[in-house]
C-alpha cells in the first residue's frame, strides 16, 4: 500500500486491519487446500493442493491464475502447437465463411 503513488499517506488502523485480513485469508486458503487436497495424507499443505483449490472451489477461482496447475513443458509446447494449429484451421473458416457471406451478397443484389 505504501509503494503506491497514488496513496499518500494510510491509516494506521486501516494498515492493521488489511493485514489481519490477509492474514486471515491466507489461514483460511490454507486450512481449506489442506482439508480437501492431499494434505491429509502426506501431512502437509502442497502447491498442488493449492492450485487444485483455486480452481476447483467457486470462492477461490479468482486465484486460478496466480496459482495455474503445474504441467511439464514438453505438455505446455504441445498445448502451444495445438492452439496455433487450431487458431490457424479457425482464420481459415472464419475467411471462407466471410467468402460466402460476399458471394451470397453478390449473388441476392444480381438476382433482384
Amino acid at each position: 500500500m505504501k509503494s503506491s503513488p497514488e496513496v499518500s499517506s494510510i491509516n494506521q488502523d486501516a494498515l492493521f486491519l488489511t493485514a489481519k485480513a490477509t492474514e486471515l485469508f491466507v489461514q483460511y486458503l490454507a486450512t481449506y487446500s489442506y482439508k480437501h487436497g492431499r494434505g491429509k495424507e502426506k501431512n502437509a499443505l502442497t502447491y498442488t493442493d493449492l492450485s487444485h483449490t483455486a480452481e476447483e472451489c467457486e470462492t477461490f477461482q479468482f486465484l486460478a491464475d496466480i496459482l495455474p496447475k503445474k504441467i511439464l513443458a514438453s505438455k505446455y509446447l504441445k498445448m502451444l502447437e495445438k492452439e496455433k494449429r487450431d487458431g490457424e484451421v479457425r482464420e481459415d473458416n472464419d475467411e471462407a465463411e466471410e467468402e460466402e457471406d460476399e458471394d451470397k451478397a453478390v449473388g441476392d443484389s444480381v438476382g433482384s
